[in-house]
C-alpha cells in the first residue's frame, strides 16, 4: 500500500524546510519513499519541480507508479481531460482508488499561484514519528492511499499494450 500525501504551504521556504526534513525521516526510516517532490507556483500560475536525485529501494515498477501519479495529479491540462483510451482507462483507475476529480482539484487550490507543496508517496510511513517531526513546519495536509491491488491494478495498465506509459 502506498501513502500519497501533499503539504501545501503558503511559504516556498517554508515547504523547502519541509522538503529537507522529509529526506532526513527517509534516511531515518520514518518514511519509505517511492517519490519525493517540491513543486512551487510562480506568479504565473506556472509550476516547478524539484526532486531528489534518487530514491533508495525505489523500483521500477514504483517509480512508474509515481510519475504516473504525479503527472495525472500537476501535468494532465484540465481536470477530467481524457487523453486516449489508455489514458483514459488509468485515469478511471486512478478516480476509483481516491485519486480523483476531487482530489486533484484540492491540490491544484493547494498550489495557486506564489504557493508551494511537498509532494509525497511512500510504502511506510511511521505516522507518529513522522506527525511530530513535520508539525514545527505546519501547512495544509491532503492524503489519500493506493491499496496493492490499485498499484498492481495500476501498474498493468502502464505496461499493456498500446498502453500511454
Amino acid at each position: 500500500m502506498s501513502e500519497l500525501i501533499i503539504i501545501g504551504y503558503d511559504d516556498s521556504g517554508q515547504a523547502n524546510k519541509a522538503y529537507q526534513q522529509v529526506q532526513k525521516l527517509q534516511a531515518d526510516y520514518v518514511v519509505n519513499l517511492v517519490g519525493l517532490a517540491l513543486v512551487h507556483a510562480d506568479e504565473k500560475g506556472e509550476t516547478h519541480v524539484d526532486t531528489p536525485a534518487r530514491f533508495v529501494g525505489a523500483s521500477a515498477a514504483s517509480g512508474a507508479l509515481w510519475g504516473t501519479v504525479f503527472g495525472l495529479l500537476f501535468l494532465v491540462p484540465g481536470l477530467g481531460l481524457l487523453i486516449g483510451g489508455a489514458m483514459g482507462g488509468l485515469i478511471g483507475k486512478l478516480g476509483k482508488t481516491g485519486i480523483n476529480d476531487q482530489f486533484r482539484a484540492r491540490v491544484h487550490d493547494l498550489l495557486a499561484p506564489g504557493k508551494s507543496a511537498v509532494v509525497i508517496m511512500a510504502t511506510k510511513v511511521t505516522e507518529d514519528k513522522f506527525a511530530v517531526a513535520m508539525q514545527p513546519y505546519g501547512g495544509t495536509i491532503l492524503k489519500t492511499s493506493l491499496s496493492e491491488d490499485d498499484e498492481r491494478e495500476i501498474a498493468e495498465h502502464l505496461t499493456a499494450p498500446g498502453s500511454a506509459g
